[in-house]
């Protein structure tokens, strides 16, 4: 009897695997609306690649100004890259994106367990996101430039960007190994990693960092960050 009962329970654990399976295969693929030299966009494709999604690429050149046409103002009405859509669920902004995939794909979780390194991941993201990267966006720079000069319009970029790497230096000082906040990867360096990658522009001193460009050395070895390069995206020569 007992054998019995364990050959049913595995069988019906097998059909609900199946049933899983299937459901994932049946479902409408992702789509991303993005820019390949946009580090916004840069971090989504890094999420995806690491949870093994696969989605169809929607090229959209801000140089161009696409970002401005009447299709995608109605998949996000600010009109920035990236857009993610999944079915019906239309999600905008990288950290809203790497939450929602992390809800409803959980696979190869970007978050930990832990509590106090998961909030560690979510202040290094919202830093990057909210601190750091708006603050030498294109338009901005722009705007800066023609107004007072380029090298001031440098000046600016640097001074926004080493407060924030200073900042971040301090933070996972005490968590820091092969990456940000351990050895293994998480949201923290889902949004470091291309951060670090698109300032070089600046002329930033990455000695004043230790900490981040010892783990930007180990992003560079890992194959999913590689591939979701600007580089290796079909809009590159964009």
């Amino acid at each position: 009897m007992l054998a019995i009962l364990n050959s049913t329970f595995f069988l019906m654990e097998e059909l609900n695997n199946q049933n899983q399976r299937d459901a994932m295969n049946s479902s409408p693929k992702l789509v991303l609306y993005n820019f390949s030299h946009s580090s916004c966009s840069w971090r989504v494709r890094f999420a995806l690649n690491l949870k093994g999604l696969d989605y169809e690429y929607k090229a959209v050149n801000l140089a161009k100004g696409e970002q401005f046409s009447k299709e995608f103002e109605q998949l996000n009405p600010l009109r920035y890259v990236p857009v993610l859509v999944d079915g019906d669920v239309v999600v905008s902004d990288s950290l809203a994106i790497l939450l929602y995939l992390e809800e409803k794909y959980p696979q190869r979780a970007l978050l930990p367990d832990d509590p106090r390194r998961k909030a560690l991941n979510l202040q290094v993201a919202s830093i990057v996101c909210s601190s750091i990267q708006p603050l030498h966006m294109l338009g901005l720079m722009k705007r800066i430039e023609d107004k007072v000069g380029p090298e001031e319009g440098l000046l600016w970029a640097q001074s926004s960007i080493e407060k924030g790497f200073f900042a971040l230096e301090k933070l996972v000082k005490d968590f820091a190994t092969r990456f940000a906040t351990g050895e293994a990867l998480y949201m923290a360096d889902v949004f470091l990693a291309p951060q670090i990658a698109t300032v070089m522009r600046f002329n930033i001193d990455m000695s004043n960092f230790p900490i981040l460009s010892r783990v930007y050395e180990s992003y560079k070895t890992v194959p999913e960050f590689r591939a979701s390069s600007p580089e290796a995206q079909p809009d590159a020569g964009s």
